[in-house]
């Protein structure tokens, strides 16, 4: 990841640097600003392949891309975005989205548009966007067209997962090889084509190994959010998916692992951080244990110490003393 910051440059030459670092590393585009006399911003870049990550932070600004930017400068790319902070408003291909943040939203890099960023008390803005080849995504254009410059669901199913995964890549992503970057291109724009396919209709249009591995995601977002419940199981994650059980051992045969030993797996490790956390020293062995749905001390121990190679006391005396 490489990140640039205006509070590296004069403050008479940021606006101008600014505009053009957009310009350089996004698409050309006419800005302005109520703030262009000491431009605070920053720009973040994460190559992933195929696909391009950017989080620009600024100040309220005004965008506008025409035919004639189009014609200087074309990534030919479709731009998934999401709002962070502040507000952002977009008129683009006859349709205007009023965005708050959390939500995402479709853009079209060879259509003109018109965009406004609105920020609180003084604050920075923040977006970011997944910049992905139009040719990457297999959604029919037409279909996608549909859906551009429209506010479109990210608080749970695969809009969720899309969110965090765009959060959890810029949070990461100094941290990444390129190796790692190129598979987790590959992985956003498997999620993107999903969720995309999804809003469309166009589901049925996607490859197999698309849908299996986008599922696969969304049971384990499931399954993370419900491990304090002592009766999740396979028929329950099933259900909440509206697929079989059957299917659903199906779509983890590529995990490497049965559904239930990642059920085991998560539940485990959310015990040892808990152990490990000098914050929850009073809380009991059995009560972190009941906490993440393993309510049998006795086969909570014997898991823990298949797990970690000690029973769970001892683990945590063992952290103690090392303090």
């Amino acid at each position: 990841m490489i990140e640039w910051r205006s509070a590296d440059v004069p403050p008479a030459e940021r606006f101008d640097w600014w505009c053009g670092l957009i310009g350089r590393h996004m698409m050309p585009l006419r800005i302005s600003s109520e703030h262009e006399d000491d431009y605070r911003a920053s720009l973040k870049v994460l190559s992933l392949g195929q696909a391009t990550v950017s989080a620009p932070r600024y100040p309220d600004l005004h965008t506008v891309r025409t035919a004639r930017l189009i014609r200087q400068g074309d990534p030919d790319q479709w731009w998934m975005t999401l709002t962070c902070s502040g507000s952002m408003s977009i008129e683009q291909g006859g349709r205007r989205a009023d965005l708050a943040a959390g939500d995402l939203m479709l853009m079209d890099t060879s259509q003109p548009y018109d965009s406004r960023v609105h920020c609180r008390d003084a604050g920075l803005a923040g977006i970011i966007s997944l910049q992905v080849p139009r040719a990457a995504l297999p959604v029919p254009e037409q279909k996608l067209r549909r859906h551009v410059a429209r506010p479109l669901p990210s608080a749970r199913g695969s809009g969720a997962l899309l969110a965090q995964f765009l959060r959890g890549l810029v949070r990461e992503g100094r941290a990444l090889g390129d190796a790692e970057s190129d598979a987790l291109g590959r992985a956003a724009i498997e999620l993107t084509a999903a969720f995309l396919a999804e809003q469309a209709d166009v589901t049925r249009l996607l490859p197999e190994e698309t849908r299996r591995q986008t599922l696969a995601r969304q049971i384990k977002a499931y399954v993370r959010e419900h491990l304090g419940d002592g009766t999740l199981s396979p028929a329950r994650i099933a259900a909440a998916h509206n697929i079989s059980v059957r299917y659903l051992h199906n779509v983890f045969e590529d995990e490497r692992q049965t559904v239930s030993e990642y059920v085991r797996t998560q539940r485990l490790e959310r015990c040892r951080a808990d152990l490990a956390d000098p914050r929850l020293g009073r809380r009991g062995v059995a009560e972190i244990a009941r906490r993440w749905g393993m309510p049998d001390a006795a086969a909570f121990s014997r898991a823990f110490r298949r797990a970690y190679g000690m029973p769970p006391g001892e683990y945590r005396r063992h952290l103690d003393r090392a303090r």
